[in-house]
């Protein structure tokens, strides 16, 4: 089996409300391996962009145990946690969320920058990044200049800058048209089997998840492995 790169243990997570809290997670667990690609499946308000913020470090269970390469992310400062966010995790949203001000090589060289690469190293892998998503000749183009499907393959580019172990992604096709958003999905295989990345997709494309590795069903707080 491989090894996991992902643990969520007994995750509860709950919201302060007026009258009473609401629970969101419900004792909650799954893992994710290495070169794994599992879908995340769930009706909208279940929970699953709760769920993909917490395997990230963008916030904390209510109680739990989160682990990211084998460290207990839970007893460990903000400070560390964002440097492993940095370092091991890229994001890919429905909103592409490219800074407007930029072009597509600066949105894929600022994370790398930001982790003390050079600019000139930065620049090159950009470059890189930028070919291997088939973009090359839109180096220069702010995101406005580019189409939906372009805009979020450069944000497939910017979350593997860093050459993270992890992939999340949050409706990654759910703002591009069916044929648009079936070669971005082909893309997005690709570049989790060629980095041998262990990846949790939030879909609400049925077809697009059954040709994932898993199907996990997001349902009452649980996950159901559908494949079991």
């Amino acid at each position: 089996m491989n090894s996991k790169l992902l643990e969520l243990r007994a995750i509860h997570r709950s919201f302060k409300q007026p009258a009473k809290n609401l629970s969101v997670l419900e004792d909650l667990s799954l893992s994710v391996g290495a070169g794994e690609a599992v879908a995340l499946v769930g009706q909208s308000g279940s929970g699953k962009s709760t769920l993909l913020h917490i395997a990230g470090l963008l916030e904390r269970p209510t109680s739990g145990e989160v682990k990211l390469t084998g460290l207990d992310c839970g007893k460990i400062s903000d400070r560390e946690r964002t440097a492993i966010r940095r370092n091991h995790v890229g994001f890919v949203y429905q909103y592409h969320h490219l800074m407007p001000e930029f072009s597509s090589l600066e949105n894929i060289m600022i994370p790398q920058m930001m982790a003390g690469v050079s600019r000139k190293i930065a620049t090159e892998h950009a470059a890189h990044l930028l070919n291997s998503v088939g973009l090359t000749e839109r180096r220069d183009h702010r995101p406005a200049k580019l189409s939906g499907g372009e805009q979020q393959r450069v944000a497939f580019a910017r979350a593997l800058a860093n050459e993270p172990q992890m992939l999340l992604a949050d409706e990654p096709t759910g703002n591009l048209d069916a044929e648009t958003a079936e070669s971005v999905f082909i893309l997005l295989q690709r570049l989790i089997s060629d980095n041998g990345l262990a990846a949790l997709i939030a879909t609400h494309n049925p077809e697009l998840a059954n040709r994932l590795d898993r199907r996990l069903l997001l349902k009452k707080g649980k996950v159901i492995d559908q494949n079991s």
